[in-house]
């Protein structure tokens, strides 16, 4: 098997994408973009190869194969090694910072920055051979938590670094003379950056306004426009750009196509400026920041991939890039877990601890559940990918969406279950004599983890598109709204020998035979569900297409909770998985953990009860209608008797206009 740094760009790539990848003019990318053209250049930045099993895909397929995802998969024995010994060395040193600290001042300390650089956190996932430690996913995401349960803030940086910053796609699409730059640089402690949105920019990059324009002679690309949320973009000194290059005819009169494409700058590049550090309701210590390109001339040596690649590599990176989110709500779930046991131990009402009272008892059963849960997704996700043998789109995408929705449920029941002082600050108790337990900032931190990386909105269209994928290739034209009734009838008669065939496998199953999974003792019946409940649900979005065929794609409520359920089949089936390899690992913990996991498939199967019902039982027509008569305006009235203290202070969007800055940098270096 290839090592980690070989990949089909070690020459130097053509300078322009496949036109497949370019279905959309440059001239035709900015604010004026249409709907086709976003979709045009979504589904072109897709990968649509399937060169490997998924799993996941197969449960919204009606194709349950526990094979694919157990046994648990096993770790290299070097890997482990390796990964032990830096975590004991990374978990001394984060016993020495103070979130605290990071959370008074709104910033990481440079001292602890430069601590961890001398640990080579900045190189985790770097190979060896570039100076990196060449730590395997499942460390990498280990190593997160730490960090996350000092601050989530460190675990920010770090993923926003090494996860999507510049280490990621240079090894993965960049050539050699690009690796042997940028890598052990990166691995060193040059903190990086990945620069995609923008003031009008956010999943829809048809209408980013960036522009890099080739020099006559080629060899350089002049930069304009303007960066939003560019996370460690204030102290970076390397970023990854996305820009759009004009379509163009070089020297030699060679006509090139141009699009989206990806570009690393040096920050302290003439013409950047870091014109605002942004604030937050939570994560106070990250270094997020506005930044300006003006005339900033980025040598074409320094284009990643190809003209016109930069959205398929950009996505290609969050692959797997996803998983460091996940990895940050499992330190949240155990977090929650040790203060809610602690805390409801400690506190007495009506004569009896309050974790004794029902009420407060079922969130920690929640939590509890729910923790293993993350643990168990996180911890398999990062496996498959690890092993490599495994195609983990799908997987990841899940992971992320899920552990994000329920780490933010987790964080408000542990508010919830500490009353008043949830509410309070870690100082304020600390102050009056209290342990200083930051639940609000938790609450707080972790509310920014279903936007990033892709919105939970998002990241349902998105999982939904590769769902319902094979019903759109069998469907061909009649998934299409602009095919004629002539198309849509020949597309009916290629669709039904596929149906034909497909069909018949979702009447039964290995769920229906009460002795299937049987060495899972008694999680054997979770697992029954899970499969009973794949076959179910590739019924439900078979009968969603039939009835809406091309309009199925506007259908995202119904989507949504195609997703959902898939979500929560994968989560339990990761848990039943996990707690047989605890059974064969450490035998001390297996009842406890077959304990844990029947908790949490308990649990879902009540939420996918709900979710199956709400598929055809909802209020989603009346919800539309709504929704188009408050944005016309016809209920104002409603919102008189209240002053909007945001009136006058600014327009909606900032102006991004491209030009020279009239403001301060505020770029800084950390050493």
């Amino acid at each position: 098997m290839s090592s980690a740094t070989d990949s089909p760009a070690t020459n130097p790539p053509a300078i322009d994408a496949p036109d497949a990848e370019v279905p959309v003019a440059a001239a035709n990318i900015g604010p004026e973009a249409t709907a086709a053209d976003a979709r045009a250049l979504a589904e072109a930045s897709r990968e649509l190869d399937w060169d490997r099993p998924s799993f996941a895909k197969g449960l919204y397929l009606g194709n349950f194969d526990l094979s694919l995802i157990h046994p648990w998969p096993k770790a290299k024995a070097d890997d482990v090694e390796r990964g032990e010994a830096f975590m004991e060395r990374l978990t001394e040193y984060a016993r020495t910072m103070s979130g605290r600290a990071i959370e008074r001042e709104a910033r990481i300390p440079d001292e602890y920055l430069q601590g961890l650089a001398g640990l080579g956190v900045f190189g985790m996932k770097i190979p060896q051979e570039y100076g990196g430690l060449g730590l395997s996913l499942v460390y990498y995401g280990r190593a997160l938590a730490m960090l996350g349960s000092v601050h989530p803030s460190i675990g920010a940086l770090i993923s926003a670094h090494q996860s999507i910053g510049v280490p990621e796609p240079v090894k993965v699409f960049g050539t050699p003379e690009q690796k042997r730059e940028y890598l052990p640089r990166c691995a060193a402690g040059a903190i990086t950056a990945f620069l995609l949105t923008e003031p009008d920019v956010g999943s829809d990059p048809a209408r980013m306004g960036s522009t890099a324009v080739p020099t006559d002679d080629g060899g350089t690309y002049v930069l304009d426009g303007v960066k939003l949320w560019t996370t460690n973009g204030v102290i970076a000194e390397l970023v990854v750009v996305m820009a759009v290059v004009p379509a163009h005819t070089d020297a030699e009169g060679t006509e090139h196509k141009g699009g989206i494409s990806a570009f690393v700058v040096e920050m302290d590049s003439p013409g950047i400026t870091v014109e605002n550090r942004n604030t937050f309701m939570g994560l106070r210590g990250i270094e997020n920041g506005v930044t300006r390109f003006h005339q900033v001339r980025v040598p074409a040596a320094n284009r990643v991939g190809r003209e016109g690649q930069g959205l398929k590599i950009a996505l290609t990176t969050l692959n797997t890039g996803r998983l460091a989110l996940p990895a940050l709500c499992v330190a949240s779930g155990r977090w929650s877990l040790k203060i809610a046991r602690e805390w409801s131990n400690a506190r007495t009402q009506w004569g009896r601890p309050v974790g004794q009272h029902e009420a407060v008892g079922k969130k920690i059963a929640f939590i509890a559940a729910s923790a293993f849960a993350l643990d168990a997704v996180f911890e398999l996700s990062a496996e498959l990918a690890d092993a490599g043998q495994k195609d983990v789109r799908i997987e990841a995408a899940l992971a992320k969406l899920w552990s994000t929705e329920i780490s933010c449920r987790i964080a408000d029941e542990l508010v919830q279950i500490r009353g008043g002082r949830g509410f309070e600050t870690a100082d304020s108790l600390e102050a009056r004599g209290e342990r200083a337990v930051p639940a609000e900032q938790q609450l707080r931190d972790l509310r920014i983890n279903r936007i990033f990386e892709g919105s939970s909105e998002i990241m349902k269209l998105l999982i939904a598109r590769e769902a319902v994928d094979a019903h759109l290739a069998a469907a061909g034209d009649l998934a299409s709204v602009d095919a004629s009734l002539q198309d849509k009838a020949r597309a009916a008669v290629g669709a039904s020998g596929f149906y034909a065939r497909w069909l018949p496998k979702l009447v039964a199953g290995a769920g229906m035979d009460p002795r299937s999974y049987s060495d899972f003792g008694r999680l054997a019946k979770q697992l029954r569900f899970v499969e009973r409940s794949s076959r179910r649900l590739a019924r439900q979005t078979f009968y969603g297409m039939g009835r809406w065929q091309a309009k199925l794609e506007y259908k995202q409520a119904f989507l949504g909770r195609v997703v959902d359920i898939g979500a929560e089949l994968f989560a339990m089936a990761a848990c039943c998985s996990r707690a047989e390899m605890i059974l064969r690992t450490t035998p001390e913990h297996a009842a406890s953990a077959y304990e844990l996991a029947e908790a949490y498939c308990e649990q879902a199967r009540v939420r996918i009860d709900e979710y199956f019902d709400q598929l055809w039982r909802n209020t989603d027509d009346g919800d539309h209608i709504l929704s188009r008569k408050v944005l016309a305006g016809d209920y104002t009235w409603l919102e008189a008797g209240v002053l909007d203290p945001s009136e006058g202070t600014g327009p909606w969007i900032a102006d991004a206009t491209p030009g020279a800055s009239t403001k301060e940098n505020l770029h800084r270096k950390y050493r």
